[in-house]
């Protein structure tokens, strides 16, 4: 192994570690700091080009990530969120039909506007609301994680590795709804089901709840533009338009209409979570140009990615291995070599999706619902977690194997 090649492994190995345990020993790097060095490094050590570094980065997910977060930021501006929340209060009179409606608002929202951000905006509204009403507020917060993982399954919009696939894999947004939303919608139910029967004393209860809705103002002129932006946009993905393109113009719409100053915009986006992607592309890209080549494509054969199962069990080991975004940008070269790799992109998607739900550290989105619960004294236990992720990823992946 020469110089060049034992660079990128350990390049690759360094960054990917600090990606999947948050940070680095003796070094004050995060997961974003991590993705830019190794990309620097890559470059640094020869193994990349400056052009090839250039062209590894996916614009396209880019683009899309950030119209994306424009619009959604536009309707939390806007008080959207707390509007929603207020009509859930106002109709869920016993909590399991409360939990039924975290479940549901937080899947279908995910599906369409990035699920990382949905726990960002929806946890400490829920937060608030269970507290009003005396509940205790674990169950509905795990409610939040998994149900936004799964929920995010349905749509290219849902979460990022999905944005990814999608680039990839050049699949319709309504190929892609039409195939994996119906394996969200099950999810959902079984989310519901398993976490009202691990709570049992939390919902199988008589008592009726009645709270007032979540302060706060709302400006209905800004939500109603959003929200006729959000329909435009949705119908251009279900039309054929290209993703990145309508949800670009989309968030260049809210800038131009919403009525705001563009740096209440700007403070709403994740800047850290787009220069993570593009170091990761580098990243990436850079150990397939050192190590994976004809040698390493044979004895990936040899593993029946061709098959569902297989393919299924390997991407949501390596999911939780490495995280779910940086597992399918390193399964790229190989799906691509498959005999359908359309619908091997679909396995990748439902299965490193999915995976997100096995543990607390099995997705942004579970770590997202965490952090902010513990700004508010709420611990969500490993193990309490565990209770309901361990069996619902078991049971949603047998639903999406067999499913698809």
């Amino acid at each position: 192994m020469d110089l060049p090649h034992l660079a990128a492994l350990l390049i690759f190995t360094a960054t990917y570690g600090v990606v999947a345990f948050g940070r680095l020993p003796f070094f004050r790097i995060d997961r974003t700091g991590a993705a830019f060095l190794g990309a620097a490094l890559m470059l640094a050590c020869g193994v990349q080009s400056r052009e090839a570094a250039y062209r590894a980065i996916d614009l396209d997910t880019i683009a899309l990530l950030l119209g994306m977060m424009i619009v959604v930021a536009s309707l939390r501006l806007g008080g959207g969120f707390r509007l929603i929340a207020g009509w859930a209060v106002a109709r869920a009179h016993h909590p399991l039909l409360l939990l039924a409606v975290v479940v549901l608002v937080s899947g279908v929202l995910s599906a369409f506007m990035v699920n990382d951000t949905i726990c960002l905006v929806v946890t400490p509204i829920v937060l608030d609301v269970v507290r009003r009403l005396g509940r205790r507020p674990q169950p509905y917060l795990i409610a939040i994680a998994t149900a936004s993982n799964i929920g995010s399954v349905a749509t290219i919009t849902g979460n990022p590795q999905n944005m990814i696939i999608g680039s990839l894999s050049q699949i319709s947004y309504r190929a892609f709804a039409a195939v994996l939303a119906p394996v969200a919608a099950i999810g959902l139910v079984l989310t519901l089901l398993l976490i009202a029967l691990v709570w049992r004393e939390e919902f199988f209860v008589r008592v009726r709840l009645r709270a007032d809705a979540p302060g706060g103002a709302v400006v209905m002129k800004l939500v109603s533009k959003t929200l006729i932006v959000m329909v435009g946009l949705i119908g251009a993905f279900f039309a054929g338009a290209p993703p990145s393109e309508a949800a670009v113009v989309a968030g260049g719409i809210m800038l131009l209409t919403g009525g705001l100053k563009p740096w209440r915009f700007y403070a709403e986006i994740d800047w850290p979570l787009l220069l993570m992607f593009a170091g990761l592309f580098i990243v990436v890209a850079g150990l397939q140009a050192a190590f994976i080549g004809p040698r390493a494509l044979a004895i990936a054969g040899t593993w029946h990615l061709d098959r569902t199962a297989p393919l299924a069990i390997v991407v949501a080991a390596l999911s939780n291995i490495v995280s779910n975004v940086p597992a399918v940008l390193v399964l790229r070269p190989f799906i691509d070599k498959l005999a359908d790799p359309r619908h091997a992109w679909l396995i990748v998607a439902m299965a490193s999706t999915l995976a997100g739900n096995f543990t607390l550290l099995g997705s942004v989105a579970n770590l997202i619902v965490v952090q902010r619960a513990a700004a508010e004294g709420v611990r969500i236990g490993f193990w309490n977690y565990f209770a309901i992720g361990a069996p619902l990823t078991v049971l949603t992946l047998l639903v999406g194997i067999w499913w698809l």
